[in-house]
């Protein structure tokens, strides 16, 4: 199976039209109504995210964005390394839950209809993507809207190496929580980015997908230079 850009574009375009609509699904609206459990609530929503199959239209990165911006003003009391730290463990918890659901209903999930939460489509394309990458697809996923929250179920569903997988969840949220929540740490002070978090959302769903992008880059070149041969 082979993986089309556009699918994976297609993915992040869906994810940026979610942040545009509905208030509850905008990020600093979310932490500003969790209060003082803000960071609980993070937690919660990233361990979603990663590990349950109903968290797939949650804003994960813009979320970790928002939050390390909370924490730089005061308004999250914790270290930003603490932060990062629990929001790391949740993303690997759930990767990890994910991964055993995915064990446990096997083909079914692919035989499951269309309903208003589950779309079919996006476990296909998931299972495309974890096709074309292997192992590596563990941690470039983590920086993919939709395609994060299918994939660990689709790795347990190909009953792929346990070890192997944990290794590759661990290294992914490292990567994605620091890199996210760090961001927003120490850009949120800029007033104009503080100002204008809307646009920084969509922004950052746009730049999720650049890893993509070249990895895709990456393979047309090698077919290229194969068909050269």
């Amino acid at each position: 199976m082979t993986t089309e850009l556009p699918a994976i574009v297609n993915a992040a375009a869906n994810t940026t039209a979610l942040a545009l609509l509905p208030d509850w699904l905008n990020p600093e609206n979310i932490v500003q109504a969790l209060g003082p459990f803000a960071l609980i609530g993070v937690c919660l929503i990233i361990f979603a995210e990663c590990g349950l199959l109903i968290g797939f239209f949650l804003p994960g990165d813009s979320l970790l964005f928002v939050t390390g911006l909370f924490v730089a003003a005061g308004a999250i009391d914790t270290p930003i390394w603490l932060v990062c730290a629990l929001l790391t463990l949740c993303a690997f918890v759930g990767n990890v839950t994910g991964y055993w659901i995915g064990r446990k209903v096997g083909p079914a999930m692919f035989n499951k209809p269309d309903s208003k939460l589950f779309k079919r489509e996006h476990v296909d394309k998931t299972h495309e993507f974890f096709e074309k990458y292997g192992a590596r697809a563990i941690i470039l996923a983590r920086f993919v809207p939709i395609v994060r929250t299918f994939i660990t179920a689709v790795a347990g569903i190909a009953q792929m190496d346990q070890k192997k997988f944990f290794s590759f969840s661990a290294i992914g949220g490292v990567a994605w929580i620091v890199s996210m929540t760090l961001l927003g740490y120490f850009l949120g002070n800029i007033p104009w980015i503080r100002d204008n978090l809307e646009a920084m959302a969509i922004l950052i769903v746009v730049i999720s997908v650049i890893p993509i992008v070249i990895e895709y880059l990456k393979g047309r070149r090698e077919k290229a230079r194969k068909a050269a041969s």
